[in-house]
């Protein structure tokens, strides 16, 4: 295999929404890289460059929010993530309301999945922080999701991006299909 420039390959994927605030100031950042941690005790991680207006307010505050949003929300998602938040009230000025969640972080009204972090670490990585935290509420909108948990897509359509300002449409229309492994029960 000849040698090529590093290629960057984790989309399709979801993004997330960051939302923070301190001292009255609210943003809203959308990230692209982010993972869920640890069921016990459950806690979520996000890649925030350190130039980033949420980077100072999630620093300061000590919490943040993980907002997932519908397919309709794209643009929003695709505006959050490329207009800085310094000078510029991102959900008003998008027509985004929000509000205040369980434990007092902002929460973007139109996610179907919120998560209400404590920031436990900021651990450096090359030219983003990888900031983690311990989930301390969760909201979700019940219809969204199946007695097994997974999403339902007739009531939702996940947003994947796919990079260079794209996205595409998960939706009931995917084709799905359960593995059943045989050696389930090795470890890997």
């Amino acid at each position: 295999m000849e040698k090529q420039p590093l290629k960057m390959h984790s989309y399709p994927g979801m993004v997330a929404v960051v939302g923070s605030e301190y001292d009255g100031e609210v943003n809203f950042m959308s990230a692209g890289w982010h993972s869920f941690l640890s069921m016990d005790p459950p806690m979520y991680g996000v890649a925030v460059g350190r130039e980033r207006y949420s980077y100072q307010l999630i620093r300061q505050a000590g919490a943040f929010t993980i907002n997932f949003l519908p397919y309709e929300e794209a643009a929003f998602i695709q505006y959050a993530g490329s207009t800085s938040g310094v000078d510029t009230d991102k959900a008003s000025s998008f027509g985004q309301a929000w509000k205040r969640g369980k434990d007092g972080g902002p929460v973007l009204e139109k996610a179907y999945l919120t998560y209400e972090c404590s920031l436990d670490q900021v651990l450096p990585t090359g030219d983003h922080d990888w900031v983690t935290g311990s989930i301390t509420a969760c909201s979700y909108i019940p219809e969204i999701f199946n007695e097994n948990g997974l999403p339902n897509f007739k009531n939702l359509h996940i947003p994947l991006y796919l990079g260079r300002s794209e996205y595409i449409k998960l939706d009931e229309k995917i084709k799905k299909q359960s593995f059943i492994d045989p050696f389930s029960y090795k470890k890997s």
